[in-house]
């Protein structure tokens, strides 16, 4: 179920990654999702920053349309009612195993005791970022991260639907 490795970053990517975020990317590994455009959409990023610092967020979410989708159903009060769905035993079960998987995929790039058992979306117990959880489930794809499943789901946005303010590449 692991998802690493990813091509590498090309010049391209990190122009868009800089004109995302507003700032240059730090400690990317590689896009772990993609626009249909081929813009990056989420980043994994090293669990260690070049500075030193520990980074538990090693699926980033970049796009900033989907971001925004997000930050709309955070800010309309969805969380609580996923963090609910968390007492059904097999949705429960099913974001361990997301939980597990991400740190899997997070430990092929190091390892960092201070993040140690440490995922991120508040897994494998709580629903703390659907920014984090939905990068989650566009990089490991449908069925992995059932909380960020449904929030792709509930969202305005779509990886299918390029909503890019430059088209990448291949749009």
């Amino acid at each position: 179920m692991t998802t690493p490795p990813f091509a590498p970053l090309s010049d391209r990517d990190l122009v868009v990654l800089r004109a995302q975020l507003g700032r240059p990317a730090r400690g990317v590994v590689g896009v772990a999702a993609r626009c249909v455009c081929g813009n990056p959409t989420v980043v994994a990023t090293s669990p260690r920053l070049p500075d030193g610092t520990p980074f538990p967020t090693f699926y980033y979410l970049t796009h900033p349309a989907a971001t925004a989708a997000m930050s709309t159903l955070e800010a309309a009060q969805v969380m609580p009612a996923f963090a609910e769905m968390l007492h059904d035993e097999g949705v429960a079960e099913a974001y361990r195993a997301a939980h597990r998987a991400y740190l899997e995929d997070r430990t092929l790039f190091g390892d960092v005791p201070e993040i140690e058992g440490v995922s991120a979306g508040g897994m494998p117990t709580r629903v703390k970022c659907l920014h984090a959880l939905a990068g989650h489930a566009l990089a490991a794809g449908p069925g992995v991260n059932p909380i960020g499943d449904l929030a792709l789901e509930r969202s305005t946005w779509s990886p299918d639907v390029c909503m890019c303010a430059e088209p990448g590449p291949g749009g």
